[in-house]
């Protein structure tokens, strides 16, 4: 197994064996375009994002070495002293339970305080409260937002200074941006929590898909730092060769990177009930996948697209096909003697 891997990894490497990911252009951009709409539509129609207490606000009781981890008693106990809440009830670790309110009266939060105590038998001291007020919830959305803003500012003003040309940087910003709202939509339609840890992961996804741009982009300068000299290929072709080259390695790092998110995600939040690290861990799991695909469907390509009708390598792309059309020739004519 480990050998035709390593040969496969060397055939992409050489041109021996080819996938053409960049002559496939339009079809990524499609199917990227389409993603990205029902990414943006999906919170639309669900009516928007299950938004956590530290941005809606609210009231929060945690109780601790439950004897059942059941939803209905927790439900019963803030039902029986505010008729028309809805409270969201979960098991956040193996005896742990969280239960989530609108703002309550300090009478109603101790008396729902004694009623969790007795649904779930163990003492009042067991059951700790806490009030999220709308101003500290507003204070994270902004906080959010401008960490977002910031990065994806930093990461074109660096990705334009690293590759001293706005077209690699925009098309590093396009493929990110294909990540971050895709794995928006997917982190919408599981109707997971949006929290303050959903945010970071959506942040170190970013991170991680610019990083496997860089790579890729590197690998694609290398390339094409004679091209203007070179009647080899083309600049669609030596990039798609740049794609190809680095595969084995975009395949490996994201394996490596999404393992251990995976382990979080379906053993430790699935199996074992960690729920207070599913929601860090399906923003990763999900980005992570998507930022991978995204750099070799999305960035690699739009740069080749974006490049290829400047009048020098237009000029070269002639002075392959000039060549090729010779050799061709020259093959004919040796092969009709």
């Amino acid at each position: 197994m480990t050998t035709s891997f390593a040969k496969f990894g060397n055939e992409l490497y050489t041109g021996k064996r080819s996938y053409n990911f960049v002559s496939s252009k339009k079809i990524w951009f499609i199917i990227a375009a389409v993603a990205v709409a029902i990414s943006i539509l999906l919170p639309v129609v669900k009516g928007g994002y299950n938004l956590g207490i530290d941005f809606r606000g609210g009231s929060e009781f945690t109780v601790s070495n439950v004897k059942t981890t059941e939803s209905a008693p927790g439900e019963k106990a803030v039902h029986d002293v505010v008729p028309g809440a809805v409270p969201r009830v979960a098991n956040v670790a193996g005896s742990t339970m969280r239960i989530q309110t609108d703002k309550l009266s300090d009478d109603q939060t101790i008396k729902i305080k004694t009623d969790l105590a007795k649904a779930y038998g163990v003492t009042e001291n067991q059951v700790t409260s806490t009030f999220i007020g709308p101003t500290w919830g507003q204070d994270v959305t902004k906080q959010a937002l401008i960490g977002l803003a910031v990065f994806v500012g930093l990461a074109a003003l660096l990705m334009a200074l690293y590759f001293r040309t706005w077209k690699m940087s925009v098309s590093a910003l396009a493929g990110m941006l294909v990540t971050m709202f895709c794995t928006a939509g997917i982190y919408s339609l599981s109707d997971f929590e949006v929290t303050p840890s959903a945010i970071i992961g959506f942040l170190t996804v970013l991170s991680y898909s610019l990083y496997d741009t860089v790579v890729v982009f590197d690998k694609i300068r290398e390339n094409t730092s004679d091209i203007t000299t070179s009647s080899r290929r083309t600049f669609a072709e030596e990039v798609n060769l740049a794609v190809n080259q680095t595969l084995v390695r975009s395949i490996n790092t994201m394996m490596v990177a999404v393992l251990p998110v995976a382990a979080i995600l379906f053993i430790g939040a699935g199996l074992l009930g960690a729920g207070t690290l599913r929601d860090l861990s399906l923003a990763l799991f999900v980005g992570i996948l998507i930022g991978t695909a995204a750099t070799i469907f999305i960035a690699a390509p739009l740069y080749a697209w974006l490049r290829q009708s400047e009048p020098e390598l237009q000029k070269q792309a002639k002075k392959v096909a000039t060549r090729r059309a010779a050799a061709a020739s020259a093959n004919s004519e040796a092969a009709a003697v």
